[in-house]
């Protein structure tokens, strides 16, 4: 319930919009009442039970004038022009009140139209922008195609399933109070027997609906893990061609979907079963109503009309639409609230990397970084031990060690990807945690072993994050990064679109747009890793060349695969299990024959 009270807050905005649904839905059921009362001075001409009135009396705005004086009309026109005329009279009325009954209906839902879709859209955004404010570690345990199906899958069904069933919730109950307000003033005692009748027929059909958000649930879970593995298809598509495992991932897909699909099919049959029976005890509500009321009739212990009876009837059968309308929407709701239910769950996790209360700004860095002692662990193992190193304003430090080494995470550390577990980490004289997040990452430029870019131009990726550019300094940027002339030879140039992650690009083209990327932003501190470890000599050559104007008079954290490119670095730390095992200079380390050394020889080897 509170998940749903939570859903009701998104409404909020469109409440002017709410308010007028519900007029438009409150008119549309008093026309439509009218319409139907038109059958007992229908049934009263055709067999002769019309009590002709001969006066009239003033018009006011009350049940009693207005039934009075329609009377009088009536009678007039069987009078005048004889019982067909009015027979032709009447249904011309009930034509025009279901006329006006329609169109405010559909001016409920034009109004409903824009809530609907609007609340949806800002469900949608509320994801899109936790999701982009969450820590990395989240996404350590969450797998992309289930946030995925999160944002689009569980939205839609929130839309399909709990939105419109509020929709219902404003015109159904309108609907139920009109109508059995109207059966009162009928006739009190059967109008007593519906109110029996109606709630056990609700609670027979809801009763069913108790395990479908549990269904529905384990739904959502598996169609996000159908989306994860289309996802890593689609990533890997290379690597499956290249090991033939078509029909291995074809095998898990159609495993994972058939599964899918079973649960699919018990949670379809047992909503679909709710139509049907509801219908079914609708009618049996209808005939009971029947027999109870034609025993009554004919036993003398109620006084009613014929046409009146049947009227009662009537109105009692429209009843029943709404009511099995409001258990639909109840059933539906729980369907989507599952839904809810796993939105829940990425918009009320922690966000555990924040700004502190009066953080203080960073406007430029200064003097010196600070690891000091150092500890960090993603789950169990620690992955830090104990780190401590200084890196001085302008000057470049090495981070090299054998993969797994914890050489990444280390630089992770600092832009506060992630925070540490234990020590500190200084920019002049303060703990990162003590800055401004966003004037803290504004200081650092990253380039790293895979190129992330965007299905957009070439422009675009080279501006992005940057705020206000020219287009001359774009280009500056790309001729620092040795990205012009391969740009130019481009189809449309610096507007030429890269596919989807630059797949339209070389390797080499692609980390060098990064490059161009972290010089237009310009930021006083680098961070650089791994950047050339994935390139070919040629394109190896050209970024390196990039690396090192970009690291002019800045100051450099560099993660080093090949250890000839970090040779002219001010200091290098050699990271062994977590652990810094030895750092110095180049010379330094290779005259301690320690690990580094044994990197060196390993790489001439090679």
């Amino acid at each position: 319930m509170n998940r749903f009270i939570r859903l009701l807050r998104y409404i909020l905005p469109y409440k002017f919009k709410v308010l007028g649904s519900f007029g438009l839905n409150l008119l549309s059921v008093l026309f439509g009442l009218v319409s139907i009362s038109m059958i007992v001075p229908f049934l009263g001409i055709l067999f002769e039970t019309q009590e002709l009135i001969m006066e009239n009396v003033p018009l006011e705005f009350n049940m009693d004038s207005l039934l009075h004086n329609f009377n009088y009309f009536i009678s007039q026109q069987i009078v005048t022009n004889g019982k067909a005329a009015a027979l032709l009279s009447v249904s011309l009325i009930v034509l025009f009140f279901v006329f006006l009954k329609t169109g405010f209906i559909y001016g409920a839902k034009y109004v409903t139209s824009p809530i609907r879709n609007g609340v949806v859209r800002d469900v949608r955004n509320s994801i899109y922008a936790k999701v982009i404010k969450l820590q990395l570690a989240f996404f350590s345990n969450e797998r992309k195609g289930d946030i995925m199906a999160r944002m689009t899958g569980d939205v839609q069904e929130i839309e399909v399933s709990v939105i419109r069933s509020i929709e219902i919730a404003f015109k159904e109950p309108i609907t139920i109070i009109a109508y059995l307000s109207t059966l009162f003033a009928l006739s009190p005692r059967l109008t007593i027997f519906v109110l029996v009748a109606l709630p056990l027929t609700g609670l027979i059909v809801g009763r069913i609906g108790k395990t479908l958000r549990k269904k529905s649930k384990a739904a959502q879970d598996k169609m996000g893990f159908l989306l994860s593995v289309i996802e890593e298809s689609l990533s890997g598509l290379r690597i499956i061609k290249a090991f033939n495992a078509e029909d291995k991932v074809n095998r898990k897909f159609q495993e994972e979907n058939n599964l899918y699909t079973r649960i699919m099919v018990k949670m379809w049959r047992r909503r679909d079963l709710a139509v049907p029976l509801s219908e079914f005890l609708g009618s049996a509500a209808v005939v009971m109503l029947m027999w109870y009321g034609g025993s009554l009739i004919l036993q003398k212990e109620i006084s009613i009309d014929p046409e009146e009876f049947i009227f009662f009837i009537v109105v009692f059968s429209q009843i029943i639409n709404p009511a099995k309308a409001i258990t639909d929407a109840y059933y539906n709701i729980q369907k989507g609230m599952a839904s809810a239910e796993r939105i829940d769950e990425v918009l009320e996790a922690e966000i555990t990397i924040k700004n502190k209360e009066n953080a203080l700004p960073l406007p430029g860095f200064r003097h010196h970084i600070e690891y000091r002692d150092v500890w960090f662990k993603y789950q169990d193992d620690d992955v830090l031990k104990n780190i401590n190193l200084k890196v001085e304003k302008g000057k470049t430090i090495a981070l090299v060690g054998q993969s797994g080494g914890g050489k990444s995470t280390l630089v992770d550390l600092l832009p506060r990807f992630y925070d540490v577990v234990q020590g500190s980490i200084i920019i002049d004289g303060h703990d990162i945690r003590d800055y401004n997040i966003t004037d803290l990452r504004s200081n650092m430029g990253i380039v790293s072993q895979e190129s992330i870019l965007f299905h957009d131009t070439i422009y675009n990726n080279i501006a992005f994050g940057v705020k206000e550019t020219t287009e001359e300094e774009v280009i500056a940027a790309a001729k620092v990064a040795n990205a012009h002339e391969f740009i130019m030879e481009s189809p449309e140039g610096y507007q030429t679109n890269i596919g989807d992650r630059g797949g339209k690009l070389s390797g080499g083209q692609r980390q060098r747009l990064s490059i161009a990327r972290a010089v237009l932003a310009n930021p006083p501190i680098l961070i650089l890793d791994e950047a050339t470890s994935a390139l070919d000599t040629e394109s190896e050559r050209l970024v390196q060349d990039a690396l090192t104007k970009l690291m002019k008079n800045r100051t450099s954290l560099v993660i080093a695969h090949r250890l000839s490119t970090i040779v002219n670095a001010d200091e290098i730390f050699v990271l062994h299990e977590g652990e810094v095992v030895e750092h110095g200079s180049h010379s330094e380390l290779l005259k301690n024959n320690g690990v580094y050394k044994k990197l060196q020889d390993m790489q001439s080897f090679g």
